[in-house]
């Protein structure tokens, strides 16, 4: 019995450890921290005339989305108001949608953005994509449960009300979130040529195929069978999805396709692809910023400095301005020169 309980601290550090070594987000948990003097500092930075922005913008981002919870909590028990509602009386703009975003908690901020892409006017099928091909088979099973809670009416049927096609028909695969698990050696060669046979070598197109392998085999299997598709046909994936499909399909597979390659990559592509040109897509920057600061924001940097000639700390530095900007940069953490 003794031993057991010796054993108990070092396996329950060794989680902690791993845990802390496992995220590779800029936001981490806040040490030493106390709900209450926060909910004090952000009371006093919104009270009278005028509103303190500095202050809330650099402790919110300072903070864990599981700490900002606690906030919320004490701010309500301290004050009897709502923060979230206090902090969108207070501040406009996107600054405030960044800092109402940080405030959801992560499962619950993934509802709403698909909720909102579905309800609005028109579908938003660009977050219906991001969301449903970047998360994971968990919590994308999380997101379906807690949706019916929140709005009690089932995800899969709102988007397929709102969708149509060979789009809805991936988009209803991924919401199966029962995404194989590992790489089946046996099927590398066959699904190759499965991909190879519904596409290039075809008259036409066979989507369903696409549908199915790029729906249902885990990343690390689709890797390996990109790797032989290439040997097999001379071409990459991408090539023949953007040769093969268009639009909204096109779309799903691609991102599809750049998850199973590198979920930071795919999120630094879109990223990019948000701040470039003419115009910022804040609604993208703001969910990808809020979405991935404690999960990948570290990665995401990484692959962004990697495959563009700019990093995003100044990319963000170049597009965007004022309080806004500030939280961005926060959330971003520093600069990869």
């Amino acid at each position: 019995m003794g031993s057991l309980s010796r054993d108990l601290p070092a396996s329950v550090t060794s989680l902690h450890y791993h845990s802390q070594i496992l995220s590779y987000g800029t936001v981490k948990p806040h040490s030493g921290f106390n709900a209450n003097n926060d909910a004090e500092v952000l009371y006093k930075a919104m009270k009278g005339l005028g509103t303190d922005e500095a202050a809330i913008l650099q402790l919110l981002t300072a903070r864990s989305n599981a700490q900002r919870q606690e906030i919320k909590a004490a701010y309500k028990t301290l004050h009897g108001k709502d923060l979230v509602d206090n902090l969108k009386s207070e501040l406009g703009g996107k600054f405030e949608s960044l800092i109402v975003a940080l405030m959801i908690p992560p499962i619950m901020y993934d509802v709403k953005c698909l909720r909102d892409a579905i309800k609005g006017a028109g579908t938003d099928e660009k977050v219906l994509v991001e969301i449903l091909a970047s998360r994971s088979p968990n919590e994308v099973s999380q997101i379906k449960s807690l949706y019916k809670r929140e709005h009690n009416d089932d995800l899969e049927e709102d988007v397929c009300g709102d969708t149509g096609g060979h789009f809805q028909r991936m988009l209803v695969v991924l919401l199966q979130a029962s995404r194989q698990q590992g790489i089946q050696e046996d099927l590398i060669q066959s699904d190759a040529q499965a991909l190879f046979a519904a596409g290039e070598q075809k008259f036409g197109t066979d989507e369903g195929q696409f549908i199915t392998i790029l729906g249902n085999r885990s990343n690390a299997h689709l890797r390996k069978v990109f790797e032989e598709y290439r040997k097999l046909s001379g071409y990459e994936i991408e090539e023949s999805i953007q040769r093969e499909t268009s639009g909204t399909l096109q779309e799903v597979l691609l991102a599809v396709v750049k998850c199973a390659r590198s979920v930071p990559g795919y999120f630094a592509d879109s990223l990019y692809s948000a701040m470039k040109g003419a115009g910022t897509d804040d609604k993208t920057l703001i969910r990808i910023m809020a979405s991935r600061s404690e999960v990948d924001m570290l990665d995401i940097r990484a692959e962004f400095r990697k495959r563009f000639a700019t990093s995003l700390h100044k990319m963000i530095q170049g597009d965007t301005s004022g309080d806004y900007r500030k939280a961005l940069l926060l959330l971003c953490g520093g600069d990869d020169a």
